[in-house]
Parts: structure tokens; sequence; C-alpha cells
């Protein structure tokens, strides 16, 4: 007795192509979560850039004799939303959070944002609503030749 074995390769093929599948969904959404990562990073080293060198302050008062300016805290911030809003954050990064922190001690300024991670794929029983985030610290550092 012989038996009939077509539709096992059927079952087969079905399943291996279910698994590629996934692997090419899990690489696209993989490279799109890298992708609005690195522009959120580039977001983030720019506004800190921009707040530690607008928030820098003390130079009149205390004059150069530090490494590092002093920041200010609400100069640092009104610079890195200015800097957020020119580079059309809200528009690129719908939902973005955005965080400012004057660390005294260091006198730098550290950034953090976070924004909902808009998904071209999606595979079931992955995160409803997942975000990506990043961060960037700067300071203004006298460079005395």
């Amino acid at each position: 007795m012989r038996r009939d074995e077509q539709g096992q390769v059927t079952l087969l093929i079905i399943g291996f192509a279910s698994i590629l599948l996934m692997a090419v969904v899990v690489v696209i959404d993989a490279s799109a979560a890298y992708l609005q990562r690195q522009g959120l990073d580039n977001l983030a080293d720019g506004a800190a850039l921009h707040g530690a060198d607008l928030g820098s302050a003390g130079i009149y008062t205390e004059g150069l004799g530090d490494d590092r300016l002093i920041q200010q805290e609400a100069a640092v911030e009104a610079a890195v939303r200015d800097y957020l809003a020119r580079a059309e954050a809200g528009r690129r990064y719908p939902g973005i959070d955005v965080g400012v922190r004057v660390d005294t001690v260091n006198r730098s300024v550290t950034v953090r944002l976070e924004a909902p991670l808009e998904l071209p794929l999606t595979i079931p029983g992955s995160p409803a609503a997942p975000t990506v985030g990043a961060s960037s610290t700067a300071a203004v550092t006298l460079v005395t030749d």
C-alpha cells in the first residue's frame, strides 16, 4: 500500500513562505525604527548644541576662567524649543516628547526626545504603540591658544 504525500509538500511550502514573510516584515520594521532613531539622534544633537550655545551665561559676571560656561536653564529651554520648532520636529515626528535638563555641576545640557514609532508593517502580537527615543548632551568649552 502506497501513501499519497502530495498535500505534505503544499503544507511545507506554505509554512516556509509564512516564515519568510515574517522575516521580511521584521527587517522592514527594524529598518524603519533605525531610521527614525537616527533622525531623532540628529535632532537631539542639534538641539543640545543650540541650547548649550545660546544658554551660556556667566561670561560677564565670572569671566572666562572656567573650562565650561554656566548654563541658564530658562535660556537653554527657550533655545532648544526654538531649534525644534525651526526644524519642524512636531511635523516630522507627531507626538514628540521633549525633555531638557541642565546639569549645573558639569555645566552641560542634555536633550531627550521620544516619539511614537510609525512602523510600515505590523506583526501580530507586537506592541500596539511602540516609541523610539534619543538623547544628546552638550557643553560649551572654552579653547585658548
